[in-house]
């Protein structure tokens, strides 16, 4: 009886992986990520060239503050795109999650390090809060091509964690937005950069993860509310 099931069973496989449609199998988490990465630095440098450069990038780039904030921008970029293709692939470790952490805290401490610069240097003048009315759109002119590419790419995926996936890909698309910004934008009061081009990604961050549910859903889910 054991082997008539047994060999029941063995039918049903068969018949059943002789019946499945042809599935092609997604690459590695980082090679879809240096993809993404090398489409949006493509488009990002696209745009900054269209703007303009700004007029002391080549004095900036001999800044260690200025090179740090954009390397720590960039590197933020390419961590949370890495951990937002991992998110979505069964069996992956939790911590991968986490990985966009370090660049993170790196970028604003760099930038906390040059508020604290700003105190000592000027007192409470150095830290006067203005309106900046181009970096949210300029961040988002940047980021959206970006973030509708990891989104069709994250889709092809499954939407284990849909609003820590979709966090992740608009934490990439966003910082490397701020990125570009930094490249052709020539606010550089610390706390400006802080409130303005960082707290952009941060609130891009946070409608990303709002959207994650609705964004990402298993076929079924998609099945039933189309019906």
């Amino acid at each position: 009886m054991t082997r008539g099931k047994r060999m029941h069973t063995d039918d049903l496989v068969r018949v059943l992986a002789a019946s499945a449609p042809a599935v092609t199998p997604l690459r590695s988490p980082h090679a879809r990520m240096a993809t993404w990465l090398a489409l949006s630095m493509g488009y990002a440098a696209l745009v900054v060239m269209v703007v303009g450069p700004r007029a002391d990038l080549a004095l900036k780039l001999g800044e260690p503050r200025f090179v740090i904030e954009v390397v720590a921008a960039l590197s933020t970029s390419m961590l949370a795109a890495a951990a937002a293709f991992c998110a979505g692939c069964p069996g992956r470790p939790l911590w991968e999650r986490f990985a966009p952490l370090p660049a993170l805290v790196l970028w604003l401490g760099s930038l906390g390090g040059g508020c604290w610069q700003s105190w000592v240097r000027s007192g409470p003048d150095g830290l006067v809060l203005t309106p900046d009315l181009i970096c949210f759109p300029s961040i988002l002119l940047v980021s959206i091509v970006p973030g509708l590419l990891i989104l069709a790419m994250i889709r092809r995926g499954a939407p284990i964690a849909p609003v820590t996936t979709t966090m992740l890909a608009a934490l990439a698309s966003a910082s490397l937005g701020a990125a570009a910004l930094r490249l052709f934008h020539t606010q550089d009061a610390s706390i400006m950069v802080i409130v303005w081009q960082f707290g952009s990604v941060m609130l891009l961050t946070l409608v990303g993860a709002l959207l994650g549910r609705s964004l990402l859903r298993w076929p079924q889910e998609q099945g039933r509310q189309s019906g």
